[in-house]
């Protein structure tokens, strides 16, 4: 940890697990060792960090006097932090505008992973640590995720305690005098934010995708994201005309079978195949979620399978599962 911390102060980018995905940390108020992570992913620069802190203290660092008076902020943090929430709010002028795609905002996180809080504290920084993947791709879930994309481009990784979440956090915007905005789903299901700011103005979901060449408000937002280097296709009913080859992915075991199914009846390979969990269990299924598309992808790519795709059953909306069905419509939004 001392090595790590160090490479943190001195400028340079390091891999840490938490609770949620791998992230990719920088020292949150040195502007050019943020840029080196947008570097390092080719993440484009419309597209903000977030930034983790390892005491709530850190806020005053981070958010103006104004937002601090937001009792919605204590809220939210007593709720849920430490734990897979980003909170957004105004930013003071000392966050560098590179952070905050030159918003006046700025998304804040404070992880509840031990390995993850060490680092930060060792540093004695908050770190901007979007996640620790090439932009655009599969989320990574391990350390050995993050050096299939980022080796060669980082200083270090970290291993630690396993991702227990396996999606990544959920993103709440905060404005004076408006209800909530839900700008990302993620490890903290909506209906629990409506919950306990039932009270306060409650929480609506944001448009879920920005729009074309305007800053993000959060990270996650644009229509492709999330993506397996092999094109991945939802599928609810007949398989889609040209597909002869596939790995599948399903919800749950019944999914499953109706895709295996499917798939038999049109006459395509199936090279491998998966549920996400066996009774449709939200929780097991996003932890699993980018570990078993980074398995099929990998499946497919190393038999060299001509024209595959990896087919997937959308996942139910509800609780866990709206952020699960975000992940897969975003990385079946993908160009191909």
């Amino acid at each position: 940890m001392p090595r790590a911390a160090a490479i943190i102060r001195s400028g340079g980018l390091v891999a840490f697990p938490t609770e949620t995905v791998y992230g990719l940390g920088a020292n949150a108020f040195d502007a050019p060792a943020v840029a080196r992570i947008f570097e390092a992913k080719g993440r484009p620069t419309f597209d903000p960090l977030i930034v983790h802190i390892a005491d709530r203290a850190d806020l005053t660092h981070l958010f103006t006097e104004a937002a601090l008076a937001d009792p919605r902020i204590a809220i939210l943090a007593d709720a849920f932090w430490p734990g897979a929430l980003t909170i957004v709010a105004s930013a003071r002028p000392e966050v560098p505008g590179l952070v905050r795609a030159g918003l006046e905002t700025v998304g804040v996180r404070l992880p509840r992973h031990e390995t993850a809080l060490a680092l930060i504290r060792a540093a004695g920084t908050p770190l901007a640590a979007p996640s620790a993947n090439r932009f655009g791709r599969l989320s990574p879930t391990t350390a050995d995720h993050v050096l299939e994309q980022l080796d060669g481009r980082i200083d270090a990784v970290l291993l630690g305690e396993a991702t227990e979440i396996g999606v990544e956090s959920s993103v709440v915007a905060l404005d004076v005098d408006l209800p909530a905005r839900l700008l990302r789903h993620g490890g903290i299901p909506l209906e629990e934010l409506a919950r306990v700011l039932a009270d306060h103005g409650g929480v609506v979901a944001a448009t879920p995708t920005a729009r074309p060449g305007m800053p993000l408000q959060a990270p996650g937002m644009t229509e492709s994201h999330y993506a397996p280097m092999v094109p991945l296709l939802l599928v609810t009913a007949a398989f889609p005309e040209g597909v002869t080859a596939c790995a599948l992915l399903a919800p749950d075991r019944a999914s499953l079978t109706h895709l295996e199914a499917l798939a038999a009846a049109a006459g395509v390979t199936v090279h491998a195949s998966v549920a996400l969990s066996e009774t449709l269990d939200s929780v097991a299924a996003a932890a699993h979620l980018f570990e078993r598309l980074h398995e099929l992808e990998a499946v497919l790519i190393s038999r060299a399978v001509p024209a595959a795709r990896i087919i997937a059953a959308p996942y139910p909306e509800g609780g866990l599962g709206s952020a699960i069905a975000d992940r897969l419509r975003r990385a079946a939004a993908t160009p191909q």
